[in-house]
């Protein structure tokens, strides 16, 4: 699937990707391949990009909103920075 992570600022991440793990208002939650459509809140915390099974890249954000829509999800994020590994 498709994902673009943005901020105010500029575009984070753009890239096919396996999944992505996202902190929800009310709880964490992934977003697989062909996921069906969404629009949720996100709370501050870690977001995992989930390259493939195997690769994943781990950034903190401050809060946004995710659509997903035809196999792209969009991360819309208020502020967010590369997580120390």
């Amino acid at each position: 699937m498709q994902l673009e992570v943005l901020t105010p600022e500029r575009k984070l991440f753009s890239g096919e990707v396996y999944g992505v793990q996202l902190p929800g208002i009310d709880g964490s939650f992934e977003i697989l391949d062909k996921h069906a459509p969404l629009i949720a809140a996100l709370g501050k915390g870690k977001m995992k990009v989930l390259k493939d099974k195997a690769n994943a890249e781990l950034f903190t954000i401050d809060g946004g909103f995710v659509e997903v829509l035809r196999n792209k999800a969009t991360v819309l994020v208020e502020g967010a920075a590369v997580a120390a590994k």
